[in-house]
């Protein structure tokens, strides 16, 4: 098996980036370069963003070298200068960052990331960038759906199984979390970033047994203080009745059934009817959890029909975001030595120059966002871009994942009502300075 790993990630980049690249070297362009990425427009499904991966990013960008096999290989695809494959053995990023901090929301058009750096090490790192930035706000994004939906109940990233690959599952396991799940169905996951991890059991389990109250009694004895039984593998009510009786028998052994979690059939009516069974035998504190293909939307509405629920298990819905699984994401260039750049291409046209985002808000609700030019005094808003990495060092380190999770869940709280809502599309304003609009007028003039 091949995975990305720290001695090959640095070509995980698009062929052009190094054409590019070959061509400034031998031209000795080495300015430095401001790029922005941002996403051009949110999704119709959208009305907000999640910034994520930004630690991953970070941690790239201080890692990025060429070693050997890397240079070999480029070698052997005869199109790249001797001299430009002699400048990658020794080269490693030196510029600098700034961003919004991840698990703040973010709008279309706001620099979720500015890279400034000479022009070649700024132009390579496009694709690692645009390829973990955007991945991982895009499954925070439906993440911080999901938690909106589930409102005080919690939810759990099951969909490792279902992700489009073995570092994606890690990725979407990790924005999951930022944008609110509980924990992960993900064992690495839970290794790697110290999730919380959460499972259960699976209907092979159930069904691997003579019977199910055979399965019930194994499990709960295995694992006697965490014990959450499938009870949809043949028949739910009779399942939860099982699983009660199951329970009383092994009282006396110190088992506590913590859960019964449903995977099928009419979740609302069924819920309601294993609630009923499990509050006649006594078991008030024992949990029902629901999954089989939620989503953000579906919990709406089983939560809006007051449906006994505590928990959800949210799988492929969320780990591939699958009502909007892509975002128009871009890394454009915005200065360089001779001043401010600007793209003009119809539909495609960018903001020049070093720019701040600034969030204006009215008592505790956000009420716009503000573009401006660095040099400009703004005195209504909170800068959201932060410097994050001088001289291809960070200046920190990196934040504990409960650190965005909570970024999050504070920021959530601002959102007008008709932003927080889940089936109601809504803009929110980002405008543009005036100095910005100024500058803007200026180069489409001058371009003409």
């Amino acid at each position: 098996m091949t995975y990305v790993t720290e001695s090959n990630f640095s070509l995980l980049t698009d062929l052009y980036e190094l054409t590019m690249a070959d061509s400034y070297h031998r031209r000795g362009m080495t300015g430095r370069a401001t790029f922005d990425l941002f996403v051009r427009h949110l999704p119709e499904e959208r009305n907000f963003l999640v910034a994520c991966g930004l630690d991953d990013a970070l941690d790239y960008l201080e890692r990025l070298t060429f070693d050997d096999a890397a240079i070999d290989y480029l070698r052997s695809l005869a199109i790249f200068s001797n001299d430009f494959l002699d400048y990658l053995r020794s080269l490693r990023f030196t510029g600098e960052v700034w961003a919004i901090p991840e698990g703040e929301l973010a709008f279309q058009g706001e620099p979720l990331l500015r890279v400034t750096a000479p022009l070649i090490e700024a132009q390579i790192v496009e694709t690692f960038l645009l390829n973990t930035v955007l991945f991982q706000t895009m499954v925070a994004s439906k993440a911080a759906r999901v938690a909106l939906a589930s409102r005080h109940r919690t939810f759990i990233d099951f969909s490792p199984r279902r992700d489009h690959g073995a570092d994606a599952a890690l990725k979407a396991a990790r924005a999951a979390y930022i944008g609110g799940a509980s924990a992960t169905s993900n064992v690495l996951a839970g290794r790697v970033y110290g999730i919380p991890v959460s499972g259960t059991m699976a209907h092979s389990y159930v069904m691997a047994f003579e019977d199910e109250v055979a399965a019930f009694t194994a499990f709960a004895k295995d694992f006697p203080e965490r014990a959450v039984l499938l009870i949809d593998t043949f028949d739910v009510e009779e399942g939860a009745r099982r699983a009660v009786r199951v329970a009383q028998d092994l009282e006396d052994e110190g088992v506590k059934l913590k859960g019964v979690r449903i995977d099928s059939g009419d979740l609302a009516h069924l819920a309601r009817s294993v609630r009923k069974i499990l509050d006649d035998a006594g078991f008030y504190e024992t949990q029902i959890v629901l999954s089989g293909d939620l989503d953000e939307y579906r919990i709406y509405e089983l939560v809006n029909e007051d449906v006994p629920v505590d928990s959800f298990g949210v799988g492929t819905q969320l780990g591939v975001s699958g009502d909007a699984p892509t975002l128009g994401g871009v890394y454009k260039l915005v200065a360089d030595e001779r001043g401010p750049k600007m793209k003009l291409s119809a539909g495609k046209s960018t903001l020049p120059g070093l720019k701040q985002v600034y969030r204006v808000c009215k008592g505790e609700s956000m009420d716009h966002d503000l573009i401006a030019l660095m040099e400009e005094a703004v005195d209504n808003g909170s800068p959201l871009l932060q410097q994050v990495m001088v001289k291809g060092e960070r200046l920190r380190a990196a934040e504990s994942l409960d650190t965005p999770r909570e970024r999050c869940h504070v920021s959530l709280k601002t959102l007008p009502p008709d932003l927080a809502s889940i089936g109601q599309r809504a803009g929110y304003p980002v405008r543009a300075s005036a100095k910005l609009r100024a500058l803007v007028t200026k180069m489409q003039e001058d371009a003409h």
